[in-house]
């Protein structure tokens, strides 16, 4: 690769007409035209306000098509978009804006007050600008956009790159360095399994894709755009000249984006796990006249376990789609996938993964396929530079096995007699009862194949005997009722019944991060409320 990402959009933009539709939200349609205009303007507007070089643009925004322009806008004028966490307080927003040190801030209006107290707290921030309305004393996106918006005449480098902050497991916040080149290869390797594409190794070879019309269906995008799933599929759909959709909602809302699905004929989805996909079904169970979502073909999950019994359920209504169980890290993507489809009906998280191996923690020696030993997820190929200002966490992470650069990701797993994958969960969350090892996610798999199971999470907590007892969170079905016992007893006969949990508790609903990650934390707290 010979240029940057911002030379990509530039190159969509020609390609497409300039009334096609770049990104449809909450019934407002904008082209790529308009789009192409916009994103010129901005990153015109950056440098104007002495922004150079590999500056960094901070997007403090939920979902929005001004997220899409600021971002291009950034790449296009070759500085850095980072992403920002808008459920962050105003320390852990202090230290992320100062850590990536951020000189532009893109704020939603209704972070207005987030935005005043931080103002004196990073005073390297030379640009705010409001984004959905006007907020006094800042710039306004909307005036930033009528500027000058053709094409701008820079080069761009392959290195051009982009911040992706991930708050991880453990510690502060850490922005992982995603350079053009390596973030390129990701995209558009990624065209090749899901939509039977080449994937395009020059500019003129895109605008050719482009023009020829494959794989431009409208992409729904329910995660946010300020996570890497979200942020990824975007992207890379905007990067083919597919219609982004998203919405301006902060909660995600099953019938209305079955609703947009319907109307779009979008042909890929977006989400994460069961948290997006069980609420989806229940609402094409309850009103299957009222939607057509018979036009996917994709339906990609990342982040965390999706179960075998929701995919079944939505290959009734979507009898083309392959759904992509997909397994990735802000600092890698690919470490895995799983493909379900009529033909290939879906099983537990096991995933093909020609470019990761499973090591031993202490010489990084791969495990033996079918021995059940537990190692570490190593990944090599199209790996970002690391973590922007700390080389040391870095080194740590990205490590040198048999002379190849890898991503250490943090994840346990063995590797089963035919080289699948299966992935048993995180070290950080990792359970010690008795001196064994057991990994919540497949306990929590477990429970979920339960058929009175919507949702479940399992976690230690203190016991003088063992050191650690299993404890889970079960948010049922609608209607369904289960008893603790029965559940155990499901549990244990899936697993080695030291994994089952000594103790559940019902909730209404298993506590996750609206994006769907597990909320270990208040879990914990509900248990221990109800426990008692």
């Amino acid at each position: 690769m010979t240029f940057g990402y911002g030379d990509v959009f530039d190159a969509v933009a020609e390609a497409a007409s300039a009334d096609d539709p770049a990104i449809y939200c909450d019934g407002e349609t904008i082209t790529w035209g308009e789009f192409g205009s916009q994103s010129n303007a901005l990153a015109r507007a950056l440098a104007a306000a002495g922004l150079g070089v590999g500056a960094k643009v901070a997007q403090y925004m939920r979902n929005s098509p001004e997220y899409a322009a600021t971002f291009v806008a950034a790449l296009k004028a070759r500085m850095a978009p980072v992403n920002v966490n808008y459920r962050y307080g105003p320390d852990e927003l202090a230290y992320l804006l100062d850590n990536s040190d951020a000189e532009a801030v893109f704020f939603d209006a209704a972070f207005a007050d987030n935005a005043r107290a931080l103002r004196s707290r990073v005073p390297r921030v030379k640009l705010w600008a409001s984004v959905g309305s006007r907020v006094e004393g800042f710039s306004f996106i909307g005036d930033l956009v009528e500027g000058d918006g053709s094409k701008l005449r820079i080069t761009r480098s392959p290195g051009d790159m982009f911040l992706l902050y991930t708050g991880g497991t453990t510690g502060l916040p850490k922005g992982v360095m995603w350079p053009s080149n390596t973030w390129w290869d990701v995209l558009a390797l990624g065209r090749a399994p899901q939509l039977g594409m080449e994937p395009p190794q020059t500019l003129e070879a895109l605008k050719a894709q482009v023009r020829s019309g494959a794989g431009r269906a409208p992409v729904y995008v329910s995660p946010p755009l300020m996570h890497g799933t979200g942020m990824f599929t975007a992207f890379g759909a905007m990067s083919k000249g597919a219609p982004l959709v998203v919405t301006r909602s902060p909660h995600f809302d099953a019938p209305s984006a079955l609703d947009t699905m319907t109307r779009l004929r979008c042909g890929g989805l977006a989400i994460v796990g069961d948290a997006f996909a069980r609420p989806l079904l229940d609402a094409l169970r309850a009103e299957p006249a009222r939607y057509d979502v018979t036009s996917l073909r994709t339906v990609t999950s990342s982040g965390m376990m999706w179960s075998p019994e929701v995919k079944l359920g939505l290959l009734d209504f979507m009898p083309e789609v392959a759904l992509y169980d997909s397994f990735g890290a802000s600092e890698a993507t690919g470490l895995g996938a799983s493909v379900t489809s009529r033909a290939s009906p879906p099983g537990e998280a096991k995933f093909d993964a020609p470019n990761t191996i499973v090591v031993r923690a202490d010489d990084y020696t791969p495990v033996t396929p079918g021995s059940g030993e537990v190692g570490l997820v190593a990944k090599w190929g199209n790996l970002p530079l690391g973590y922007y200002k700390d080389p040391e966490k870095t080194a740590r992470t990205y490590v040198t096995i048999n002379g190849v650069r890898h991503l250490l990701s943090g994840d346990h797993a063995t590797v089963e007699a035919d080289g699948k994958i299966r992935l048993l969960g995180r070290g950080s969350h990792c359970i010690n009862s008795g001196g064994e090892k057991i990994y919540p996610e497949e306990v929590e798999e477990a429970l979920k194949t339960h058929p009175a199971v919507a949702d479940a999470l399992v976690f230690g907590r203190s016991d003088p005997r063992f050191g650690q007892s299993i404890a889970a969170v079960v948010g049922l079905e609608s209607g369904a009722k289960a008893v603790e016992a029965d559940l155990i007893a499901h549990v244990r006969e899936r697993l080695a019944a030291y994994k089952a949990p000594r103790r559940i508790v019902f909730a209404a609903a298993a506590p996750r991060a609206p994006n769907g990650k597990p909320d270990y934390e208040t879990a914990k707290k509900l248990f221990e409320s109800e426990d008692r």
